[in-house]
């Protein structure tokens, strides 16, 4: 099992940043996907970035320049930089870790609300 603790959302107006984080604790291991899906109201999850455990990065188009993925192996902690806000951010944003080549080892966070108001 893997438990994954968000941080970092919150509200902010338009044009305004936020960092995320999420912080992975239990059977860990790599090579891993860490990443963040987001859902707005009455919408499906969508990936939003991920991050392998060597540092490779996907970003949906919608948040390419604008968002950025890292992580601190050591730490076993992934972050989302989230710059130039706009409200169709609006999203619970959820935290998840898969093992690479393993099905159905992937776990999710409980997700945290991120508002940006216009």
């Amino acid at each position: 099992q893997v438990q994954l603790v968000e941080s970092g959302g919150g509200l902010v107006q338009a044009g305004g940043s936020l960092r995320l984080s999420c912080a992975a604790s239990g059977s860990i291991f790599s090579p891993n996907y860490m990443g963040w899906y987001r859902q707005a109201p009455g919408n499906g999850r969508e990936l939003v970035a991920r991050i392998d455990s060597g540092g490779s990065t996907n970003y949906a188009d919608s948040v390419k320049g604008r968002f950025t993925a890292s992580r601190d192996n050591a730490k076993n902690t992934v972050y989302l930089q989230m710059n130039s806000l706009k409200p169709e951010d609006t999203a619970v944003y959820y935290c998840y870790y898969k093992r690479a080549a393993i099905y159905n080892y992937e776990f999710w966070g409980q997700g945290t609300a991120v508002t940006v108001s216009s």
